[in-house]
């Protein structure tokens, strides 16, 4: 199959997706909004920026930063971004009209979904088009400004078919235009959890050791999460704090000071899967302290590999957590939860082994890497036989 992806091709989560079909040997062409390099074989990479990702530099991973930072970065895209869409649209149009490919897949609503709307846009023959959504398109960004609402109603009346990693935003495409006829898939963004790298430890994990997988982002709520360990400490003072692609982040630093907590808390530059897992496995709990999301990946394989999930009670989340059994949901924006959530877990030894067990069982059944990426491969064919049959 003749595969054009339109994704930041940064992102370890489109890669991951991506290098699945450029590896079983599939024509894959990859139209990326921020410059990048991949280590897997593409017949052809354009960088087609839009909303200002021209003035980023080149970087293996998307770029962090502080929560203020980070809001404000958010918030002028999102009111400035989509004025750049209409330009930017006419490269990937050129891009199309030389590749003709057998199916396009925006792997994200803002910015690549709305890019892929428009340079598609009266065009007499056109190729099936899909789009993923990611964890907060709808509850973030498409109600964020009256463009953003506006091309992401486009996007949904676009597509020929739609991929989201929750059941959650399935409904929500719905009320966003997407035809209740239209073809659906429900699997994680990533693809899934490749169970040769997050698996869990081979003995029983005797530290508290707990993990922040989630980096900066704009909704997740580390400021509550780092209030919420001196919380914790003074419960279980032996308790112990990695927060993931974090090292030499000003606010992190800044916090741990303020809090007097540097002792207890390891901040980690970002590492590559392999890593990942072994930290995983050496944790005993993983927080996901977030206030939109949909199926957070590093939530997904922490739990893969035996971590006991605290995560944001949220919609999507509870697809996969139910609270105080396989996992705890709290208040993200309150410390005072998280913390008594840790505890919680760390105190009932339990309710941690019964988790890990019954984690494991959804991962396999829903979540296993493999398995979801035939999936999809059928569903492009699906798609592209669905959109064959309407042009007859």
């Amino acid at each position: 199959m003749k595969i054009l992806f339109v994704a930041d091709g940064r992102s370890p989560i489109s890669q991951n997706w991506i290098r699945h079909f450029a590896e079983r040997g599939d024509e894959v062409y990859l139209a990326s909004t921020f410059a990048c390099d991949v280590d897997f074989p593409l017949k052809r990479l354009e960088f087609t920026p839009v909303a200002f990702s021209a003035l980023k530099k080149q970087t293996s991973h998307p770029v962090s930063g502080s929560s203020r930072a980070l809001g404000l970065r958010t918030l002028i895209r999102q009111w400035i971004g989509p004025l750049s869409i209409s330009r930017s649209a006419q490269k990937l149009r050129i891009f199309i009209h030389e590749v003709q490919p057998d199916i396009i897949h925006a792997l994200r609503v803002p910015y690549e979904g709305m890019l892929a709307a428009s340079a598609l846009e009266g065009l007499v023959s056109r190729p099936p088009f899909l789009a993923s959504v990611w964890g907060n398109d709808f509850t973030l960004h498409a109600l964020s400004t009256p463009l953003m609402s506006y091309y992401t109603r486009k996007t949904m009346k676009a597509v020929n078919a739609l991929h989201a990693d929750c059941e959650r935003d399935i409904r929500l495409a719905q009320t966003w235009g997407l035809s209740v006829d239209k073809p659906k898939l429900v699997t994680p963004g990533n693809g899934g959890v490749r169970s040769d790298v997050f698996y869990p430890p081979n003995e029983p994990v005797t530290n508290p050791v707990i993990i922040n997988p989630r980096g900066f982002r704009a909704y997740v709520k580390n400021e509550a999460f780092f209030k919420s360990i001196p919380l914790a400490l003074a419960k279980r003072s032996d308790a112990r704090f990695i927060c993931s692609s974090m090292r030499g982040e000003a606010q992190a630093v800044q916090w741990m000071k303020e809090l007097k907590i540097e002792h207890a808390v390891q901040l980690d530059p970002p590492l590559s899967h392999a890593q990942m897992g072994d930290v995983f496995r050496g944790a005993q709990i993983v927080v996901s302290p977030s206030i939109h999301d949909g199926t957070p990946n590093s939530l997904l394989e922490g739990m893969a590999c035996g971590c006991f999930p605290i995560a944001g009670d949220l919609e999507s989340i509870r697809e996969w957590i139910t609270d105080g059994k396989n996992g705890l949901l709290v208040d993200p924006n309150n410390p005072q939860a998280i913390a008594d959530a840790i505890l919680t877990a760390l105190e009932k030894e339990n309710l941690r082994h019964e988790a890990a067990g019954l984690n494991a069982k959804i991962i396999s059944a829903r979540a296993e890497y493999q398995h979801n990426m035939e999936l999809v491969g059928e569903f492009y064919k699906e798609v592209v036989n669905s959109a064959s049959h309407l042009t007859r």
